[in-house]
């Protein structure tokens, strides 16, 4: 690494979610509508997506479509937006499923849980103080 850390792309941080998921364009879709995410880019391997691009705040994130000898992967995202609530309506309008109504946490984050279509879960949190965990 160098002394100001590792090369990488504008807007990506040293680690970052790599998204393997059946049906990528409907997965990067629903990430748009639902979350708030901005495509960037997307690299085409015929008709699949090999790689693209998106962003939510100051978090970029990559997706690409399952196969060849990688297989989908759900996994569980933490995310913070303005307003849990709004985005829990938003996301679920978009496809997802709640699994946790949006309530007040004991660590300052106003908190709902939901599953998109891909068994990903995603913890849509609204922080409400500054403190510290």
């Amino acid at each position: 690494m160098s002394e100001g850390g590792p090369l990488r792309p504008p807007g990506f941080t040293t680690v970052f979610p790599y998204f393997f998921v059946n049906d990528a364009a409907g997965f990067c879709a629903f990430l748009a509508a639902g979350l708030g995410f901005e495509e960037l880019g997307r690299h085409m391997d015929g008709d699949r997506i090999a790689n693209a691009q998106l962003r939510c705040g100051d978090t970029s994130i990559m997706v690409s479509e399952a196969g060849r000898g990688f297989e989908a992967m759900p996994a569980s995202y933490y995310i913070y937006v303005d307003d849990a609530a709004a985005t829990m309506v938003r996301a679920i309008a978009a496809g997802a499923h709640s699994i946790m109504d949006v309530a007040d946490m004991p660590y300052g984050d106003r908190q709902g849980g939901l599953r998109d279509a891909w068994g990903n879960l995603w913890w849509v949190s609204q922080r409400l103080s500054a403190g510290a965990y």
